[in-house]
């Protein structure tokens, strides 16, 4: 069935990479699901991503000085081709991810429903803004958003389409031009996406692909852009942060996480149960903001624990390109050798398997079971390192206080959930929690979907925010714009200068006492 559906037109998709003239090695991309190769993409150089970055930044001025209404019509023609056409990304997504078809739906919601809004709201959202001038009638000052020039989004495997769009859309609506660099696993989404795009109607030059391996050209790309736009560990985040900062170039990271869960006494324990079972193993754990830490009231414990461990061992595994399936694989051998090593080191110090826990070769070479522990401790390197994989541990707690102190007590604070029949107890919970973004009786969908609302992470979980306004905004910098009428405000030479001293001291006195 994958050898007679899987056979995407690999040459036309390359064709929308920017390549210079000239032999290019290629990297061999290996199917999750089989192991076998099923394409390879070129290893971009340095004169491919100065063609990308030269051609993107010659377009760009055209591109910024086309209307807001032009560049939302093409944004939303994309969002329509995008439903219209969503099976074959959604093949293409699972050949190179791994992922369930279920999970890989979740990125045609979210790309989607990005588009529509940046294409809606941002006129409004960059629409130049009135403010108080140095002094009343004499000074009219405006506030005006200046799109950065080129920017560079460095986009993850584990999310090839949505993240690959979502944060281009916000930058070239903007009025910037975009260089992406998708990691080379998931190369021909990006490539399939960006050409789709452009059958939308967006000008070939303002948005360029350069392919191959991220530790070679993703530095190349940082030399050369004038903001960057990186989501990935944190480990590589703070390599990206450096040469950004010593350019003093703007730069957006999302990052790791190791996201808590909360159960409350009162929680309706089936809602939950079924919350966490996709919250754990949506893309098989491979998701920055899925749950591998679950902490339940004492009371539910064993309740919660012998149902939740019941419900994993229930989800089906496979290949199926439909949505038969509840649980994909593991994307590459090295998330494999992760999730194995974390197994195996919480074992050997003691923790007790509740499910799962076994690699699955009769069904591919890179699945493995949905995973729970108990009885995880600070020895074990799965209680403070993120896992990335189908694998969770679950602790009692006594005291809410207890429970967020232990939510809280990590370097990391992207994702949280929090799980109670009391909504208006869980916000105020939620406040407390030291995270960009936290779900009440859910576990990452609602929060992620709302896309007017900034999502990004606190701690070592990034820098920035996508979504909402604070996700376009980042992408301009703010000018000022000032006009002076009739009197200057600087004090004139000569014997006047004392005169105007003290006529611009009165005013200053009348402002305070008006409140203005």
């Amino acid at each position: 069935m994958l050898s007679t559906r899987l056979k995407p037109p690999f040459a036309k998709l390359l064709a929308h990479a920017t390549l210079a003239e000239g032999p290019h090695e290629e990297i061999p991309i290996n199917a999750p699901f089989t192991g076998d190769v099923f394409g390879c993409v070129p290893a971009a150089q340095e004169p491919d991503v100065e063609l990308a970055t030269s051609r993107a930044r010659a377009a760009q001025s055209a591109w910024a000085a086309t209307s807001f209404s032009n560049r939302a019509r093409i944004f939303l023609r994309f969002h329509d081709l995008l439903l219209a056409r969503q099976d074959e990304i959604l093949d293409i997504i699972q050949l190179e991810t791994g992922k369930a078809r279920r999970h890989a739906f979740e990125e045609i919601l979210d790309t989607a429903g990005v588009s529509r809004y940046y294409a809606r709201r941002a006129q409004d959202l960059l629409r130049p803004l009135r403010r108080r001038g140095a002094f009343p009638l004499l000074t009219k000052t405006l506030e005006v958003r200046v799109p950065y020039g080129v920017v560079g989004c460095i986009v993850p495997w584990n999310y090839p389409l949505n993240l690959a769009i979502t944060d281009a859309i916000p930058a070239l609506i903007a009025g910037n031009a975009v260089v992406m660099k998708p990691d080379h696993q998931t190369t021909f989404t990006a490539l399939w996406a960006v050409g789709l795009l452009r059958e939308a109607g967006l000008p070939a030059d303002v948005l360029q692909v350069v392919t191959g391996d991220g530790a070679k050209v993703g530095p190349m790309l940082l030399d050369r852009v004038d903001f960057i736009m990186f989501t990935g560990s944190t480990r590589t985040g703070k390599m990206v942060a450096k040469p950004a900062g010593e350019r003093l170039i703007g730069c957006s990271l999302e990052l790791g996480g190791k996201n808590p869960m909360i159960v409350l006494a009162d929680a309706s324990l089936d809602r939950t149960v079924g919350g966490a079972l996709h919250g754990c193993f949506v893309g098989a754990g491979q998701v920055c903001v899925s749950i591998e830490r679950i902490y339940v009231h004492e009371s539910v414990f064993g309740a919660f624990v012998a149902k939740f461990a019941e419900g994993a061992r229930a989800l089906k595994l496979g290949a199926a390109l439909d949505y038969s399936v509840d649980v994909g694989s593991l994307t590459s051998p090295r998330q494999l050798q992760t999730v194995e090593a974390h197994v195996r080191d919480a074992l050997h110090r003691g923790a007790k398997l509740q499910a799962g826990g076994k690699r699955r070769t009769d069904i591919g070479p890179l699945f493995y079971e949905p995973t729970i522990f108990t009885g995880v401790d600070e020895s074990m390197r799965m209680f403070a390192e993120e896992t990335f994989g189908p694998v969770v541990a679950v602790y009692p707690f006594t005291t809410v206080d207890d429970a967020i102190g232990r939510a809280n007590a990590t370097q990391f604070g992207l994702n949280a959930s929090i799980w109670t029949r009391d909504t208006a107890a869980a916000i105020e919970l939620a406040k407390r929690i030291r995270s960009g973004s936290v779900n009440i009786n859910d576990t990452y969908i609602a929060t992620w979907g709302s896309v007017d609302a900034p999502f990004g992470g606190m701690k070592e979980s990034g820098v920035g925010c996508r979504h909402g306004a604070e996700g376009i905004l980042k992408y301009t910098e703010p000018q000022t714009i000032a006009v002076q009428r009739l009197v200057p405000l600087s004090l004139p030479p000569g014997p006047v200068a004392k005169t105007q001293a003290r006529f611009l001291t009165v005013v200053m006195k009348l402002m305070r006492y008006l409140r203005m």
